[in-house]
């Protein structure tokens, strides 16, 4: 059922991919992807590439897939490891949900972070009280980790 699921999405992207975002599998292994997200314009990470890898678990999509960060990001809802937090991958997924509406919920989460439920504190405190120093932050993390 997976296998099938993951080929269905998979047609439904290259026919109508989301927003500056692209995805499909790395090799011949369905369920191992690799999705490249261009950094929003309104957002300190325009112009930036950021590679997510995308990993289904065998009972999706009754379970959300494993979405990670590769390219470093100065954001307080991903981690040094590239983990993200939002709740959709989480405790608020959704067999109705798409590879498709994830990527757009990450580019999302660029635009506009959650500093309420962060990953990494530190940059969630900066988030709050210095946005200017945040901002900058980002955008010197996407110069030096997310331009090809």
């Amino acid at each position: 059922m997976a296998t099938r699921r993951i080929l269905k999405e998979l047609k439904e992207l290259q026919r109508d991919p989301p927003v500056s975002c692209s995805a499909g599998p790395t090799g011949e292994d369905m369920f191992h992807w690799q999705a490249t997200i261009m950094g929003p314009n309104e957002s300190p990470y325009s112009g930036g590439v950021f590679l997510v890898n995308i990993h289904f678990p065998p009972d999706y999509p009754f379970k959300p897939p494993k979405v990670v960060f590769r390219t470093k990001v100065f954001h307080p809802n991903i981690n040094s490891n590239g983990n993200i937090c939002l709740d959709i991958l989480k405790d608020q997924w959704s067999p109705a949900l798409t590879i498709s509406k994830v990527l757009l919920s990450v580019c999302s989460l660029l635009t506009d972070p959650n500093p309420d439920d962060p990953l990494v504190p530190d940059i969630a405190h900066i988030y709050k009280t210095d946005k200017v120093k945040y901002e900058a932050m980002a955008r010197s993390w996407t110069q030096k980790y997310a331009l090809f």
